[in-house]
């Protein structure tokens, strides 16, 4: 096992030895391959650097109590960059490829795969981008598909504890744009937002719905979720909502193992007391318990600023539990990774 103390691991690259790489050329994929070779060659006229023309995903490996690896869902991340990818015009990557190209990834990596317990896990990024010489604004003629791994801890800082977020006066994304899409350009619109929000200690911003600034749609780049007193678990609806795995997952989770009715709809920013519980979701957090949020001149805090909330602690066990392989999934929500 490498030498990494994994209960300090913070959300940052880490080189690992393998990445898996195939081209798209003359209109086919080829089988693609692992390579040592962190750096990417590609052309000053690729469309990814000039126009966008890219999209990606993230997912994560867990290591089982048994010493075997999970992956959670990632049949869901290769139908959501096809999505992406269709958006962008650029190549759908066969599900058997994306797939191959994780799973290869995390084997040829697998002591990085952080020790069961140690609240760490092996960060997946798959990686699509438009390349070859071009200057006009057009789809490129090549693309890359890269799959690169990292362990990593918790994204916020302090792991499943409450933290406080702020409405941003900013929008993530356009009506009838790409915030539905995994794109780079969303992210991108995002760093300043959230540089604001820092500055004022908060964890990051709450975005609202760029047509009438009125209802919750994004927690930086998370799902927000909302827990009334009426044992709901209501979410966020809109055509600019990036559609997240975890979030769909806690909504069969909330319904079917902890009976609570869920909503998908609209959540009105001055409508914050009507829920007792709220938090972000999403891989890369998981579950982040959501203490207040800065709204104007007014800060509504919702549990506690400190202690997490008693349905967020359940649907954190239970969603956690799943992936690290100690409680039973729904049907093909997990595929194991023999080591």
């Amino acid at each position: 096992m490498v030498d990494i103390k994994w209960e300090e691991l913070g959300f940052s690259y880490i080189k690992t030895p393998y990445r898996f790489i195939a081209h798209w050329r003359d209109g086919a994929w080829d089988e693609g391959t692992l390579t040592e070779d962190n750096q990417l060659h590609i052309s000053e006229g690729s469309p990814a650097l000039h126009y966008g023309q890219q999209c990606f995903e993230g997912l994560k490996a867990y290591r089982r109590k048994d010493g075997k690896i999970n992956l959670f869902r990632p049949d869901q991340n290769s139908q959501r960059m096809n999505r992406s990818a269709r958006r962008l015009l650029m190549p759908m990557v066969p599900e058997e490829l994306f797939l191959k190209g994780v799973k290869e990834t995390v084997k040829a990596n697998e002591e990085y795969v952080p020790p069961y317990g140690s609240g760490a896990t092996l960060y997946i990024r798959p990686l699509l981008i438009g390349v070859g010489d071009n200057i006009g604004v057009h789809p490129a003629t090549e693309y890359i598909f890269l799959v690169f791994c990292m362990p990593v801890g918790a994204y916020f800082k302090g792991g499943l504890t409450p933290t406080n977020f702020i409405v941003s006066e900013y929008d993530r994304a356009a009506p009838k744009g790409t915030g539905a899409d995994k794109v780079g350009g969303n992210y991108a619109a995002s760093l300043m937002p959230g540089k604001l929000a820092h500055e004022r200690h908060f964890s990051d911003c709450i975005y609202l719905d760029p047509e009438t600034h009125t209802k919750i749609e994004e927690v930086g780049s998370a799902n927000f979720f909302g827990i009334t007193a009426e044992n709901q678990f209501v979410t966020p609806k809109s055509p600019s909502i990036l559609p997240s795995i975890t979030k769909y997952s806690l909504l069969q989770l909330a319904e079917e193992c902890l009976g609570m009715a869920v909503v998908e709809g609209d959540c009105p920013i001055d409508e914050l007391d009507r829920f007792v519980e709220a938090g972000a979701c999403g891989t890369a957090a998981a579950i982040s318990p959501i203490g207040g949020i800065q709204n104007g001149e007014d800060f509504h805090v919702f549990y506690s600023e400190t202690e997490v909330g008693p349905v967020t602690q359940r649907l954190y066990d239970e969603l956690i539990g799943i992936q690290f392989g100690d409680i039973e999934a729904p049907d093909g929500w997990i595929q194991v990774i023999e080591v």
